[in-house]
């Protein structure tokens, strides 16, 4: 049988803390939620890898390294409120649960969505709300959000989700750039967006953030 509680503290011993990923909340969440539990059942023995787990359809689970970069750029508060966009079977979900008040997990496939909850419920992460729909859209119902995550890779982030940020609010995201992208925080600051460099990583581009095109005759 596999030792997956091993494997958990491998990641974080050999992947997290050598990223500069030292704050508590994260090592204790990525050590306590079994990422094994969150992926196909054909992934399970890769869930650990310090790569991306591919969900199909372009969407992935993000490795180890850089969920735990963008949660530190980012820096999840115990009181507050995340929308947590494209969350697959709902592991960057069940990490959030375990760092912010209550968390929002979007997610365009309606199977995936169904699994996350049920993963979620089983494993008593009840702060969590799963959306069935699409990512672009976020879910302005439950916001304003203090902070906003993007699972994978985009082109550019419309103005219908920095609009569910609360002033003062942040959201991260890899910005697509070849085949490694950017990591960025973006800041909301009296209505305007502010982005700053975090660190490069490499993601697929999620169906629907592409940047539009020009007309070219």
């Amino acid at each position: 049988m596999t030792d997956f509680a091993t494997r958990r503290t491998m990641m974080v011993d050999t992947q997290v803390r050598p990223s500069d990923v030292t704050k508590f909340p994260i090592i204790d969440a990525m050590l306590s939620v079994p990422r094994e539990d969150y992926v196909p059942d054909s992934k399970r023995e890769a869930a650990y890898m310090g790569e991306n787990v591919d969900l199909g359809g372009g969407r992935v689970v993000l490795e180890p390294r850089t969920l735990a970069k963008m949660l530190d750029a980012i820096d999840i508060q115990s009181d507050e409120v995340v929308l947590d966009l494209g969350c697959g079977l709902g592991y960057s979900a069940a990490i959030l649960s375990r760092m912010a008040d209550f968390v929002v997990a979007v997610e365009e496939d309606e199977a995936m969505a169904g699994e996350a909850q049920t993963a979620l419920s089983e494993h008593g992460a009840d702060n969590v709300a799963v959306i069935a729909g699409p990512l672009t859209e976020g879910n302005a119902k439950n916001g304003p959000y203090d902070a906003i995550m993007i699972q994978g890779a985009v082109e550019e982030v419309p103005t219908t989700l920095t609009d569910q940020l609360k002033d003062g609010g942040r959201i991260t995201c890899i910005f697509a750039d070849g085949k490694l992208g950017t990591v960025r925080v973006g800041y909301k600051i009296d209505n305007e967006m502010v982005w700053r460099h975090a660190f490069a990583a490499g993601a697929p581009l999620i169906p629907g953030f592409e940047a539009p095109r020009g007309f070219v005759l």
